[in-house]
């Protein structure tokens, strides 16, 4: 779906190259198309194969590049965010990191966002998820 227009007029699923598992497995979209909006599925720290790296850092950079990865084969970028929420086990110690990978990614018009800390996360050793809204280009205000 790289670069091809988005259709509103039906419900649909993005699914980039390397993302195909996610389908099979967890029977989840990477995202899906509805109305002039895109929905992108939590995604966490844990490379697709893989599990997730002890370094809270390297996690955060893995979902926000998986986040990335999803909104390219959409044809947008964190331009079309509109709203984010992240999930955190042990946010405290894991902030200061977050909030600079998030500031390298998101741009104005800022997305709307919420920070939760939660117990745990569906990956055993994950400790962020981001739940991702944008909005379609040319979309009626």
């Amino acid at each position: 779906m790289n670069g091809t227009p988005l259709k509103r007029t039906e419900t649909h699923a993005i699914v980039p190259v390397g993302f195909e598992g996610l389908v099979d497995d967890w029977h989840a979209s990477p995202a899906v198309v509805s109305g002039d909006h895109i929905f992108l599925n939590g995604f966490n720290g844990c490379p697709l194969n893989g599990t997730p790296s002890a370094d809270a850092k390297q996690q955060i950079e893995t979902a926000f590049e998986k986040v990335t990865t999803v909104l390219r084969a959409a044809g947008l970028d964190w331009g079309n965010v509109v709203d984010m929420t992240s999930f955190h086990v042990g946010l405290p110690s894991h902030f200061p990191a977050f909030r600079a990978v998030r500031d390298r990614h998101v741009q104005p018009p800022y997305p709307a966002w919420t920070a939760v800390e939660v117990a745990g996360l569906a990956i055993p050793g994950a400790i962020v998820e981001l739940k991702i809204v944008a909005r379609l280009p040319g979309a009626a205000s």
